[in-house]
């Protein structure tokens, strides 16, 4: 019975030494022609392993090419240039305008939440008057997010938003 070295392929570490025999020279194919072949003789027949060109990476034992997934890295790792980006009213009930233009022209989406003036309807009303100013400027349409137009999606420079379907929320999945 082997040991655990044998059972993977691998030589046994604390086995004394063998002599290593000399293997007798293989027989031309001339002579195996007529003969059947025995496990020993078709030992000595292995196909020719050919690896990719130019190839300077590690081999495998048998020969082949070794594909080390750890060896490829990207150096430079670039940060994404668009976001997604949720703004809600400061504690003065305002919204950066000038700030939310200059990142919509970058190619930014951002989501503006209202909800936190639901009790004030007049100040909701004014940042969105100032929201509707700001996107006919930039020449891009603000979506109503829920049916109290308190959550708005306005899309960044550069943003395709389809329209055709404009099933929003849960409630069309459930019915």
């Amino acid at each position: 019975m082997g040991n655990l070295w044998q059972f993977f392929g691998l030589p046994d570490p604390e086995a004394p030494p063998e002599i290593k025999k000399k293997k007798p020279a293989p027989k031309k194919k001339e002579e195996l022609s007529g003969q059947q072949m025995t496990l020993g003789e078709t030992e000595a027949i292995q196909p020719k392993i050919h690896l990719p060109h130019g190839w300077t990476g590690p081999t495998t034992p048998d020969g082949e090419a070794f594909h080390d997934l750890s060896m490829y890295r990207h150096e430079n790792i670039d940060h994404p240039d668009r976001a997604l980006r949720y703004v809600s009213p400061d504690h003065m009930h305002r919204l950066p305008i000038r700030e939310l233009a200059t990142r919509i022209d970058l190619g930014d989406t951002i989501i503006v939440d209202l909800r936190p003036l639901i009790h004030m309807e007049t100040q909701s009303n004014a940042c969105r008057r100032q929201l509707k100013v700001m996107g006919d400027e930039l020449g891009i349409p603000i979506f109503a997010l829920d049916a109290l137009d308190k959550l708005l999606l306005l899309p960044g420079n550069d943003v395709t938003v389809d329209v055709s379907r404009n099933e929003l929320g849960i409630i069309p999945i459930l019915m």
